[in-house]
This record gives structure tokens, sequence and C-alpha cells, in this order.
């Protein structure tokens, strides 16, 4: 076993890598950008090396400074997590190079995957069944169209060097296809560096399983499937394993493919293999196409942890240190049920646009797994993905693994910043879900009863009212003319501004809000209200209402006055911190509502920003390549 490994990566992933290392009696170096160096994956180090800027260009892409840190602290081997460099081929020469390991395949077999045509085109001589469609070198735009034609419509439009669902476009029409083909284009190449792309056939009512499979070069195993079905804009959401409804031998035949893919590439360490289904009438040994290999470990490996009792990144240090693989295929066996949902720092109701923020409270509850990176206090910063942590439930059966799953999110706490929380929350308690009906459109179609209204609590406003107000217990009511005392409270929440009246008697409070009164209850130790939980950070107080909602309040400043008036209307406001990529309007020019007016990076995706009514483009504040705050205007419309 190595002595001493570099972890080439930051966050939870970091994180994991550094426990499982240190339990087998590795010595762990983290590497850091400016930005990081108090993070956790610093702290779960033995030792930390800064490697440049905020940028991932200026640090963790940077695999020259990387090696040189390993080579500096006595490292033998790196392990690169997932994203970054897990998947570059130069990277694992350069490491190899310099007399370390990598901990993972060879730079032959990522390249053999790293590109999906190729990809396909070594899968089907090897016998995987794989999707129709059209992954030749041609791209013209009208050659690209006419082979959509002859596939037939609907479409995908898929980046050759993708993955994350970017450079990945739906096309349903043959008048949609050139402008979706450029948006894609114009995304691989920003992601990636690399415009070309694939079409494929799109399966109506697809289905996401993916095998885990682990080889040592020569041989290989599988470690069951995952069904990650659940997906928003091919991103996924929830996962879980093995898959709802797999038929044994649906599930002998796609794990021996998977097996057949990655011994045909002499793979080495964990991978997976991802195929598209056809869940339009049930899953069948012929309704199953490979999609793509992941030459790395993957976000969602917890799930499989859990149904097999094997540590994947163990296993990765065992094999890359020149172990054999610890199991044989009749050795592996799957027990129980379990579930992954990936919980962000983002705003559902403003259609999942990544968030930044300060995390004032983050807690999970006892005995659930919580794969994280930050910590109450840490910073979810516009560099990085802007994941807080992976929930991970095991069950014996997948309705109560389901049911363990809903109320660890519901008793999961986060403040300080807006995150999915209350959607993972319903989508737990989701009829469909929980009969096992899943394809990736079944968040698309229901987005609506998922999607947490937001709307006010009487019960938080009277809770933080009393807590804020720094009401004691120990009875101070005061009376005035033989009447209890009224106090008054200004509040602020969000965007919302609470005025309560607080009246105090020996029983509790009674808190008016508007036309409604409201009952606190007086305990020991503080204030209560059934059904919530109230925590307390500097300045403000969260309060927790059970269903993955937390309601942030704050003192009003009573000398605060809103100055903005109406010189912001007809401003597009950059929604995020992010870089300008491209402004489509000059001044002077007219737009339409939905018009695009600007193109903005941010958490390593692309958004278009619109025109929200028609208007004439009176100025253009940014030019592309500039970096903009959350709230910066960057276009002005006149009537």
């Amino acid at each position: 076993m190595f002595r001493t490994i570099l972890i080439a990566n930051r966050g939870e992933i970091a994180c994991r890598i550094a426990r499982s290392a240190k339990a087998l009696g590795a010595r762990v170096v983290a590497v850091h950008s400016d930005v990081d160096a108090g993070a956790a994956h610093v702290a779960a180090a033995d030792l930390a090396v800064n490697i440049g800027g905020a940028r991932p260009a200026e640090s963790y892409l940077r695999g020259d400074r990387i090696i040189q840190a390993a080579l500096e602290t006595g490292a033998e081997a790196i392990h690169p997590g997932y994203g970054f460099l897990s998947e570059n081929p130069e990277f694992v020469e350069a490491v190899e190079a310099a007399g370390l390991v990598f901990i993972g395949p060879s730079a032959a077999a990522i390249r053999a995957m790293g590109l999906k045509d190729a990809a396909k085109a070594l899968m089907e001589a090897a016998g995987v069944p794989v999707v129709p469609g059209y992954h030749g070198a041609e791209q013209a735009p009208e050659y690209l169209a006419a082979q959509a034609g002859e596939i037939g419509y609907p479409v995908l439009i898929k980046a050759v060097a993708g993955g994350g669902g970017k450079g990945m476009r739906l096309v349903e029409r043959a008048g949609d296809f050139a402008a979706a083909l450029e948006s894609a284009q114009g995304e691989a190449r920003t992601a990636f560096g690399n415009p070309a792309v694939l079409i494929e056939k799109y399966i109506e009512q697809p289905r996401h399983i993916e095998v885990q499979v682990f080889g040592d070069g020569l041989r290989a195993v599988h470690l069951f499937e995952r069904d990650c079905s659940l997906q928003r804009r091919h991103q996924k959401v929830i996962e879980e394993a093995p898959a709802p409804g797999m038929p044994e031998a649906v599930r002998l035949a796609m794990g021996q493919a998977a097996v057949k893919a990655a011994e045909a590439i002499g793979y080495k360490g964990a991978g997976t293999i991802e195929f598209i289904v056809d869940g339009s009438n049930g899953l069948r040994a012929d309704g199953f196409w490979f999609m793509e290999m992941n030459t790395r470990l993957q976000v969602e490996h917890p799930v499989t942890e859990a149904i097999t009792g094997v540590d994947l990144v163990q296993w990765q240090l065992r094999v890359a240190a020149g172990e054999d693989l610890p199991l044989r295929q009749e050795e592996l066996s799957i027990r129980g049920h379990a579930f992954e949902a990936r919980l962000y720092a983002e705003d559902v109701a403003a259609g999942f646009l990544p968030a930044t923020g300060q995390l004032a409270h983050l807690a999970f509850p006892n005995g659930v797994r919580a794969d994280t990176g930050v910590r109450s206090g840490d910073v979810i910063s516009p560099w990085y993905d802007p994941m807080i942590a992976k929930v991970i439930v095991h069950g014996p059966t997948r309705d109560l693994a389901l049911s363990a799953l809903a109320k660890a999110l519901e008793e999961t706490q986060v403040a300080g910043t807006v995150t999915n929380l209350g959607f993972l929350a319903r989508l737990a308690r989701h009829d469909g879900f929980r009969r096992g009906e899943v394809d990736t459109g079944l968040i698309g179609r229901d987005l609506a009863q998922l999607v947490p209204e937001g709307a006010e609590d009487l019960a938080s406003d009277a809770l933080a009212a009393m807590i804020l107000g720094a009401f004691g217990c120990e009875g101070e009511a005061g009376f005035a003319l033989w009447a209890p005392l009224v106090r008054r409270v200004e509040l602020i929440a969000g965007e919302r501004a609470i005025c309560a009246f607080v009246s105090l008697d020996a029983l509790g409070a009674e808190v008016q809000l508007g036309a409604e009164r409201v009952r606190v209850a007086r305990g020991p130790t503080g204030w209560h209200m059934a059904g919530r939980i109230a925590v307390e950070s500097p300045g403000a107080v969260h309060v927790f209402d059970g269903t993955g909602a937390c309601r942030s309040y704050a003192m009003a400043d009573l000398l605060a006055r809103n100055v903005s008036g109406g010189a912001a209307a007809g401003v597009t406001l950059s929604p995020m911190p992010g870089l300008v990529k491209a402004v489509f309007v000059a001044a002077g020019e007219p737009v339409v509502e939905g018009a695009r007016l600007a193109g903005l990076e941010a958490m390593k995706m692309e958004h278009t920003l619109v025109a929200a009514r028609d208007g004439v483009v009176a100025e253009v504040l940014v030019d592309a390549g500039m970096q903009v705050e959350a709230g910066a205007a960057l276009i002005r419309l006149e009537q």
C-alpha cells in the first residue's frame, strides 16, 4: 500500500478519498486554490499545498503544479477524484512520466472512451448494443441535419467530448435543428474545447441505468446497477441501487455487457458503463443500449457501496498499488436498497439557477451518511460546483429505504443560501417515484407539484419574533394598567417585512401577525413551537419546519430606506456571479420579449439572459469577457 497519496481534487470527493486512504494507513496530501485554504478537504488532510488562484484553470486544472506538489511532499500516487483532471489522458501520462502512480485507468483506456462517437464504434465492435445514430467525423450543419432526418425525429444532439448535460439538445422537429445544433456546438466549445457532436435517436420513455465496473487491467467484475433516471436538464438528482423493476435476466445481460466493455479496453480501477433503457414496456434484455463510459469514480458511487458492502475507494487504492481484484464476481451480491440525493445550493423556483452564499448552519440527522465538503460557516463560491452534500440512506427494501430518504431530507438543516432541499424532499414523497415509475422525464412533467411554494408560515414568523425580540423565559412580562405589556418586533425575512406584536403571560406568549394570533410555548431552555426547530446564528435565526424548508429572519434596520425606486425598471441583472461570455445586442437595437440579450457562464454552465419585455436597448453596460457579481446591471431597455 502507498505510504503517501496526493488527492488532486477538492470538496466532498476529496474528503471522501481522504477517509478511505487514512483507514488504510496512508498519509494524505491535499491541494487547494487561494480561496480554498480553509476548506474542509484541507482540514481532512495531513498536509496541504497551495497550487494557485481561484479559477480552476489556475489551480485544480494545473497538472504540472499538482505533480510538482506530489513530488515535493513525497507522495507516491495521485488520486484524481472526479471532474477536473480525472479523465485527462495527458495528465495520466505526465503523472507516470514523473515516476508516480495514477490511481485510475490508463491513458489509452481514457482515450478509447473519451469521445462518444469513437467509444460507440468500439463498443459496437465488441458486441455491446449501441443506440441508433450518427457518430461520424463530418460536422457540416447540412450533413448533420440530413443524418437527423434519416434517424427520425425526435433526436438528441450530444457533444462527443461531453458530460453533465453540457452540449446536449433535444430536437423534436426538423425546423428546430439548426438553432439547436448551433447552441449545442457553442456550449461544447466553451465546456470542452471541442464543438463536435453526434446525433442519436431519442428514446421516448428513457431510463438511465448504469453498471458499476471494476477492473485490474485484464479482468473485470461488475457491482450491479444504479438507476439514475431522476434527472433535470440531463443532470442527475436522485440515484438508487438496484434499479426498480429490474428482472434478474436483464441484470445479468447488462452486467455481462458492462464487463465485456471494460475488458475490451483493458480497464483498470473503478468505472461506469451507462446505458439508455427503453422503459415503455418494462425492462427487457433487448431494450438497453450503450450510451457512454465514465472512466473514473462516479458521484453516485455510495449507493453501490451501500448495497454491496464494498469501499470502492479502498479498492481503487489497493488495485493501483498492485493487488488483485479483492473479490470475484460470484462473491458479490446485492443487500437491500440504497438512495442518494444531491443537495445543491440552487434556486429551484428560478429554474434551478446555481446559488452562492455563506452556510450559516449545516446539520444532518444522526445515522444518515452525508458525504460533504463544507461545514457551517463555509462559503459556496461561484468558482466551483455548488454541491453541498450527498445524502445517502440504505434499507432492507426499496419502500423502507425511500421512507428513510424522505425523513433524512426533511430533517436536514441548511441555512444561509437557497437550496434544492425542499424540492428533494417532495421528490422523495412523489407517488409515482415511490411506485418505481421512473424515467428521465418525470421531474419535467411534475415540476409544478415538486417546487415548494415558499409560502409564509405564521408559526415560524412568531417563533422568530420571540427569539430575535430577546424575550427571556423567566417571566419578565411586565404589565401596563392591569394588562400584559405589548411589545412591537420588526423582522426581515428575505424581501418580506414582518411586524409582530408580542404579549407575554404566565403560560407563554401570544404573537399577533396582522389579523392572526399565534401562541408560542415557553420551555425551560427557550421558546418553542411544535413542528418547528429554530437555530440561531450571528444576527439571525433560522426556522426549519420539517419539510426541508428553511426560513431565515433578522431584525429590521429601522433606519434603512428603500432607495432603489424605479431606477432598475427595464434593467437585466446578473442572476449570479459569473463571466459574460457574449453580448447579443447593441445600443439602439429593438428587441422583443424573450430575445437573447447576453450569455453568462457560471458554475460550469452557460446561461442565456433574455428580454423581459419588448423595448429598445438603451445601454449595454458590460462587455464579453467581464466578470460580474450577482445583481450587476447588464443591459438597460427603454420603451
